[in-house]
């Protein structure tokens, strides 16, 4: 049987945050990925956006890891030269009954260390961008936007700088212990590690469950996300979110670095769905109907006919619709008393932010 030092799990951000980490500390790392591709899954389908840590429970990993992986993710794309831009963010209240919820949200960014929010006056906040419609608004400087897929790549050639290497087309189906190591198995082959992280990500839950010797995971669960692009210049020159609801952050508009405006993602539960081979990533053109409407609150211009369908995403959740989003759940030897082994699950929304400071996290609970 071959032997490495580590395994992960998933070639997504998150996984080619952790092998590059391991790497980096001189571990003989492997990272294998089931598809043909890094980044065909979550870190492919989301808004590309760099959260600068507003939403998230003081104390949480979401808050502490979103604000510390924002610093991290910036200082890499400048040294790597990873396509990126500080564009800002305005998060609007668009009637007088959410202005406490803007308020509370100040708030909570406070408490999680973003010290540098704005309050803008609705005619602030229209001198920036007069398309705007809203009652007051909170200006983020930090948030920005990445390119993800050159992001990955960055981390990737930093793995392989490092000795490491991507293995595709290497499904994980079971995972044993023998003695000091982790066996895993991955079709017919076997390979030994004295470190397996599991950063699968919409199978995360799926690979914790075919591990030997753990209690059960969380059920994997799946919310679909669609997006639409807006035909024509983008009215705005930062991101434009409503106000938060739990987990989901509305509809909100973002932009690419080429400068094309588009809206979404929203939120549709698909709680028939068991594995991630069962997702429909088509995109319903009859969803822009909501999206009008949802659009409207904040930009009333945008005319009629101007979305177009453009892709969408589906949420790795681990909590049914009606229970409270839950945290990012990182599981180490401390966790789930087997050493060697972290099981990263639940990593949405802000995963791609928070991606560099996920991995610190990873190999601080391996010890």
């Amino acid at each position: 049987m071959d032997q490495v030092d580590a395994v992960v799990i998933g070639a997504g951000v998150v996984g080619l945050a952790v092998g590059r980490a391991l790497a980096m500390r001189g571990l003989e790392t492997l990272v294998l990925e089931r598809e043909q591709a890094i980044g065909t899954g979550v870190s492919s389908r989301n808004s590309e956006v760099i959260h600068a840590g507003l939403y998230y429970p003081a104390g949480s990993l979401k808050a502490r890891l979103c604000v510390r992986g924002k610093a991290l993710l910036y200082t890499h794309c400048e040294s790597h030269g990873v396509a990126h831009r500080r564009c800002g963010k305005l998060v609007v209240a668009t009637s007088p009954d959410q202005l406490d919820g803007l308020r509370a949200l100040r708030a909570k960014a406070a408490a999680n260390g973003v010290d540098d929010l704005r309050w803008l006056s609705r005619e602030e906040a229209l001198a920036m961008e007069p398309q705007l419609r809203c009652e007051a608004a909170l200006l983020s400087p930090s948030t920005g936007i990445v390119d993800s897929h050159g992001l990955m790549l960055s981390l990737q050639g930093d793995l392989e700088r490092h000795g490491g290497a991507v293995a595709f087309g290497a499904a994980v189906n079971g995972v044993r212990r023998d003695g000091a190591l982790h066996v895993v198995r991955a079709g017919d082959i076997e390979l030994g590690a004295r470190i397996v992280v599991n950063a699968s990500g919409l199978s995360a839950p799926l690979v914790a469950a075919a591990i030997e010797g753990l209690p059960p995971p969380p059920k994997a669960r799946f919310s679909k996300g669609c997006y639409f692009a807006l035909q024509g210049r983008a009215p705005f020159c930062r991101l434009v979110y409503p106000l938060p609801q739990d987990a989901w952050l509305g509809v909100h508009l973002t932009l690419d670095l080429g400068g094309q405006a588009r809206f979404g993602p929203d939120a549709q539960w698909l709680p028939e769905l068991t594995h991630p081979d069962q997702l429909d990533y088509e995109v319903d053109p009859a969803r822009a109907a909501v999206f009008y409407d949802d659009v409207r609150r904040y930009w009333p211009a945008l005319p009629d006919g101007a979305l177009v369908p453009a892709y969408s995403g589906v949420r790795p959740k681990i909590h049914a619709p009606h229970e409270p989003a839950p945290d990012f759940r990182i599981d180490g030897p401390a966790q789930h008393g087997v050493p060697g082994l972290v099981n990263l699950m639940g990593i949405e929304s802000p995963g791609l932010t928070s991606a560099l400071a996920v991995a610190e996290e990873a190999l601080a609970r391996l010890g």
